[in-house]
């Protein structure tokens, strides 16, 4: 194969960096999984290698990484990773770390998200970020993925999250949104309505009395759970066939998106607090007029949320990074950018790359690049 050829094969997009860097390796992300190299003033981002859950996605990782390398024709200084200690990528990078005799850099997964919607961009300086998805290690390790994010190069603070909530039975949740639902409930003081409201669920009695004990129902703050519960809530897709199912058919049933007046909360500590949007949709009936108040109560509630944030940002930010895969979502997406535009920020929404996980490496290399 020629070098153009392996190029072609290899690299997905080629994105021009705002400034010289010395050559990095991003490994990306446990889901739709890509590698990033960045050197100079160019980032090749590899095509998505899938999922890094089976043995065969696992090596087209690993093959990538060397590949780019090679194809390159340098030795980076610094792998770059998730924080995640599990994810194959976080492994491999320990790995490949001491083959070049490089250093392995760890950046948490929503630091990365922002970053690369930046670069994208060619925004090279702060900014603040709005990392919405289904799941992000904390460097505490929580689960992340409502959040709001100063993001100045190598540096992040957390200015806010989305109130948590419980996700019953651990990742099964993200396929099962009627245990969001409950779980939306449960944070209601209702879970007692839980085995009747889902009947044709056979652990939704046993759902209730776990989330009282605190038992298999590990905290999130995740947008992505937010999300399934007003699925749950409304009934669309409690038990999804596919990813993104319930989110992507409850997107379609929003046609006039329309705000529940005092349906948030937003508290000194930066949390949003979504609770009583969640009590309105446990109440509705119509799922089509809950799929409405529930995108149009989000972005008045994100919009006023960011202005919040800004006060709590150390430094003046007028830019805005849109990232995380909840913003595949075009109804929230232009709602929420009309409403920050009439504050007079300006916003990013992601490019080639879309706004979800195959974006993270190159976020994750250009972390690293500048530490």
């Amino acid at each position: 194969m020629t070098a153009v050829a392996e190029a072609r094969d290899l690299v997905a997009a080629e994105i021009p960096l705002p400034r010289a860097v010395p050559p990095v390796i991003g490994m990306g992300a446990f889901l739709k999984n890509t590698v990033t190299l960045v050197d100079g003033r160019r980032a090749l981002v590899s095509r998505d290698v899938g999922h890094t859950d089976t043995p065969a996605a696992v090596a087209a990782m690993e093959e990538t990484a060397r590949r780019l390398i090679d194809l390159a024709g340098v030795r980076p200084v610094a792998v770059a990773h998730d924080l995640h200690p599990d994810f194959p990528s976080t492994r491999f990078a320990a790995v490949l770390a001491d083959e070049v005799g490089a250093e392995a850099v760890p950046v948490q997964h929503h630091h990365a998200h922002v970053a690369a919607v930046a670069l994208e961009h060619g925004h090279d300086g702060p900014l603040l970020g709005l990392a919405l998805d289904g799941f992000g290690l904390g460097p505490g390790n929580q689960a992340w993925g409502g959040e709001c994010l100063y993001v100045d190069g190598a540096r992040f603070q957390r200015l806010g999250h989305l109130a948590p909530l419980l996700q019953p039975g651990g990742d099964v949740a993200a396929r099962e949104p009627w245990r969001m639902g409950a779980a939306a409930l449960h944070a209601l003081g209702r879970g007692g309505e839980t085995a009747a409201r889902w009947p044709g669920q056979p652990a939704a009695a046993r759902l209730a009395r776990m989330m009282d004990r605190g038992v298999n129902c590990p905290e999130t703050s995740s947008g992505g759970r937010l999300f399934d519960a007003a699925c749950g809530l409304l009934n669309v897709h409690p038990v999804a066939e596919f990813e993104g199912q319930a989110p992507m058919a409850l997107e379609k049933l929003a046609t006039a998106p329309e705000v529940l007046a005092d349906g948030w909360h937003i508290g000194a500590d930066g949390v949003l607090d979504l609770r009583p949007l969640l009590s309105a949709l446990a109440d509705c009936a119509d799922a089509a007029r809950g799929a409405n108040l529930f995108h149009g109560t989000l972005a008045a509630a994100l919009a006023e949320w960011v202005g919040r944030a800004m006060e709590r940002a150390p430094a003046p930010a007028s830019t805005i990074g849109f990232c995380g895969g909840c913003f595949y979502n075009n109804v929230l997406s232009a709602d929420l950018q009309a409403r920050l535009e009439g504050k007079g920020l300006t916003v990013l929404r992601s490019g080639r790359l879309g706004p979800g996980d195959p974006a993270v490496s190159l976020g994750q290399a250009w972390v690293a690049a500048q530490r």
